[in-house]
């Protein structure tokens, strides 16, 4: 029979619930001490009460955040800074995991990191949105790349662009956005985020100057 440890091992990189580990534990008389332990020792991080990730020094994979980061506060879709980095239009990395929500606006911090997630409006939080599978198995909910762009644009307050050309000044210099792979950015999801009329100038100025460049 495996040991709890090797067993832990075998569920790789995807979130446990606290139920999942204690059926690794069904001979301890004291299942969640040994829970306990593993957490000090680092075997177990913890995501969120009740829920963990195996350590990448155990499991040998590194911990998946981009499905972390739906679980622990949903519904919720990876975007903004994180998924444009994800993408490859921007070049440094991005720490924190960003999200967007229907829900409150807030910032939580756990034993994989910093997950921020942004209220976004009903009518364009599912604009642009895909499944993707994640490495070790499951599924999380990513944006594409123009709805990370236009979630990004929607989200910076005070943000006065006020022509195609300031457009690409700021994407260019502000966000460090690679114009050569702006034929990744889907106009249609623009066109869809433009139509809900919400920062119309905006997103209108942001089709013409991603269009160009296309």
């Amino acid at each position: 029979m495996r040991s709890p440890e090797l067993q832990l091992k075998s569920f790789g990189n995807i979130p446990l619930m606290h139920q999942t580990v204690l059926s690794v534990l069904k001979g301890y008389k004291t299942p969640n001490n040994k829970i306990s332990r593993w957490l000090d020792d680092g075997v177990l991080l913890p995501v969120k009460r009740g829920m963990y990730v195996v350590s990448p020094e155990l499991s040998g994979k590194p911990v998946e955040r981009l499905l972390v980061a739906n679980l622990l506060y949903g519904p919720s879709c990876v975007s903004l800074d994180y998924a444009l980095w994800h993408h490859g239009l921007i070049p440094e990395k991005v720490v924190q995991v960003t999200s967007v929500t229907t829900r409150r606006s807030q910032t939580l911090e756990t034993g994989v990191g910093r997950f921020s997630y942004q209220h976004l409006p009903d009518a364009l939080y599912p604009i642009g949105m895909e499944s993707v599978a994640v490495a070790g198995g499951g599924y999380c909910l990513l944006a594409t790349p123009a709805k990370a762009l236009c979630d990004r644009l929607i989200l910076t307050r005070q943000l006065r662009v006020h022509s195609v050309k300031s457009m690409q000044q700021f994407l260019l210099d502000d966000m460090r956005l690679d114009a050569d792979e702006a034929n990744l950015i889907d106009l249609g999801v623009i066109a869809a985020y433009q139509q809900s009329g919400h920062k119309t100038e905006l997103l209108t100025h942001l089709h013409e100057a991603i269009k160009q460049w296309q």
